[in-house]
């Protein structure tokens, strides 16, 4: 099964929602308390997939707001130089700072990311600031769980899904759950059915769907059953190293396993999944081998200091993948 696209679009993909900065821990197998230099990234999971997307060679937009300051200038110079366009980029003039994340390396299995995500200017975006004629341009619009924690960022996002089904534009949705950001489960478990429920591939952990559902017993044949009743035709669950399953509306079912790494640390892996697996989907390859780009580059990343900075090429996926075959 491949699935179709449409080609007449002159962006494979537009993003919208978080940008931020990561300050990624330099001394491995220590506490953040003793961590005393980090280095800085651009990070945010749709900005993450719009760099990844970009370095494969995909044509790649984003829809966000960054603070009018050092961080800000720097993310939106480090995104264009990445190749993404980011005319639609939005200057916060209300004195709104860039989120930061630090992250702690204890070991491969315990990493962790102190957030600092109070009066962001990226969950500022308000929806005036979305424009219709820029979404109508993609193939895909790509919308991340976090964009959907506080308003007016939300019903920017909400907002943007509308135009993209208006102009045949199809909505993926990357769950991206970050708890820190919500009030509730409950709050979070509404926002997520509401936009998981209009869109055409939805794509997270099992873990994530659970607080989708809120339902911590919820099974793949549930959530399944229950997103094909809407407009999804493609369910991707990740099981971390059990590999990835992409269920599709008309029964058929593909899976890859994950790929074996010498893991540094677990962040960037689903940024880095969805970013492969779309440019996959948009070069017109089969789901099988989308979820197996998806994987490949994912143990890439996982084995890097960085997430945006370590996004692969699409040579070193397909070397991966015929080296692991």
């Amino acid at each position: 099964m491949n699935y179709t696209l449409n080609t007449e679009k002159e962006f494979d993909l537009i993003a919208i929602g978080r940008a931020c900065i990561d300050l990624n821990a330099n001394e491995y197998n220590c506490p953040m308390e003793e961590t005393m230099s980090f280095t800085k990234y651009v990070g945010g999971s749709p900005a993450n997939i719009a760099i990844g997307s970009a370095k494969l060679g995909l044509n790649v937009g984003f829809i966000g707001k960054l603070a009018d300051d050092q961080h800000g200038r720097f993310i939106e110079q480090y995104m264009r130089e990445a190749g993404v366009d980011t005319t639609n980029i939005v200057i916060d003039q209300e004195g709104h700072k860039t989120g930061l994340a630090f992250t702690e390396i204890k070991s491969p299995e315990e990493c962790s990311i102190l957030m600092y995500r109070d009066n962001v200017a990226d969950l500022y975006l308000a929806p005036s600031e979305v424009s219709e004629e820029y979404i109508q341009k993609s193939k895909i619009l790509l919308v991340s769980g976090t964009a959907l924690s506080k308003s007016p960022s939300r019903e920017a996002v909400l907002k943007a899904v509308n135009l993209a089904k208006k102009h045949d534009v199809k909505v993926v949705f990357e769950l991206d759950y970050r708890p820190y950001s919500w009030n509730s489960a409950e709050e979070s478990a509404v926002y997520y059915s509401l936009v998981a429920e209009q869109s055409d591939i939805v794509i997270g952990t099992r873990d994530e769907y659970d607080v989708m559902e809120n339902n911590k017993k919820s099974t793949n044949k549930q959530t399944t059953s229950y997103l094909f009743k809407h407009s999804a035709n493609l369910v991707v669950i990740k099981h971390g190293v059990e590999g990835s399953y992409a269920y599709a509306k008309s029964g058929e079912v593909f899976s890859a396993q994950a790929y074996k790494t010498q893991v540094l640390k677990t962040f960037g892996a689903g940024d880095s999944y969805a970013s492969a697996f779309l440019y996959a989907l948009v070069n017109g390859l089969s789901i099988e081998n989308a979820l197996k780009f998806g994987s490949a580059s994912a143990s890439i990343v996982v084995s890097k200091h960085s997430s945006s900075e370590a996004m692969p090429a699409a040579e070193e996926i397909e070397q991966l993948i015929a080296e692991r075959a």
